[in-house]
């Protein structure tokens, strides 16, 4: 099966061009200037970060799943059986499958992936591993409400999983909102599994977003080449640089696209001028320690119920339920 040909419904809710032109104009607007990171994901871009998850330097993917894999026997402990799974990004579904695998009887699956081919190769992948599990595919941002699918099963309660230390990639604000956002999803008797990345040294940090071979820095530039296809904007690859630093006093890593010249962009009949040096925010990468993390969960109105770390404390995972009423 072609990724062209999935035989399964989906719900297609992928951003318009009007969306992306809005949400582009009014970060060429802002001083400074900002791109959303939502965009990085077309075909090219999540080919390029599967290759990311590759690089030496990248620790995340490789302990998140080496912690997924011997954690689950403890996690399907620790959540319901006949659990309504829905990922936020679904990405390769390599950790997907061990999640699915090692859950007592998941009734259903639902990813929600702003890129549609990723989508539905996970997808595709996935039902075929797993032919008992319905699969109900959303093709939406996830990061604004989206309206579940039903299951044709009655489930137990519906389970959120949210890896890769995602959040991490929210201004406080916005992580605040996606995660009030996911309460209201789970309902009252759900949970959530999520990825941290925690706080560690700086150079390992830095080096996992500037990798050698600069397969970060070409997923960085490749959000221009959506934009210029998209959209119809016409940034110059050549004029722009990848850098991502960490800010210790904001606790996360910054990625910018630095403008290597003085120059013009236009984009809906619009010209935005770029200064030689001028940094435009693409992305944030926030790294957690625990208190940090339960105090942003709690603002949400959610509560760890359990932790589990990889050995050396550079990542952790945490099931989230709602804090009770009363």
């Amino acid at each position: 099966m072609t990724p062209h040909t999935i035989d399964m419904p989906i719900t297609d809710l992928h951003p318009s061009p009007d969306d992306i032109i809005g949400d582009t104009v009014a970060g060429l607007s802002s001083t400074p200037k900002w791109l959303s990171s939502k965009y990085f994901y077309d075909a090219r871009g999540s080919q390029l970060f599967e290759q990311i998850t590759r690089q030496p330097e990248y620790y995340l993917t490789r302990i998140e799943l080496e912690l997924l894999e011997s954690s689950m026997p403890a996690i399907n402990d620790a959540v319901a059986s006949f659990a309504h799974v829905v990922e936020y990004g679904s990405g390769s579904g390599r950790k997907t499958h061990l999640l699915l695998e090692g859950l007592d009887d998941p009734v259903a699956y639902t990813p929600i992936e702003i890129s549609r081919t990723a989508l539905v190769a996970s997808v595709e992948r996935l039902a075929e591993a797993f032919p008992r599990i319905e699969m109900l595919p959303v093709c939406a941002d996830f990061t604004q409400p989206v309206p579940l699918p039903r299951p044709a099963r009655e489930t137990g309660h519906t389970l959120v999983f949210f890896p890769g230390s995602t959040l991490g990639n929210f201004a406080e604000a916005d992580a605040l909102r996606l995660l009030c956002s996911m309460r209201a999803t789970m309902g009252p008797r759900g949970q959530a599994l999520v990825g941290i990345d925690l706080e560690k040294d700086v150079a390992l940090l830095e080096a996992a977003y500037n990798d050698a071979a600069g397969v970060t820095a070409e997923f960085t530039l490749n959000l221009l080449t959506r934009l210029n296809r998209e959209i119809g904007s016409d940034f110059d690859l050549d004029g722009f640089r990848h850098r991502a630093v960490y800010s210790r006093e904001r606790g996360r890593i910054e990625t910018h696209l630095v403008s290597q010249r003085a120059q013009d962009v236009h984009l809906d009949g619009r010209t935005f001028h770029f200064a030689e040096g001028e940094a435009m925010q693409v992305e944030y990468s926030h790294k957690y320690t625990d208190a940090r993390f339960e105090a942003l969960a709690a603002r949400a109105g959610l509560q760890v119920v359990q932790r589990w770390n990889e050995p050396r404390d550079w990542f952790g995972l945490r099931l989230l339920q709602p804090e009770p009423v009363g």
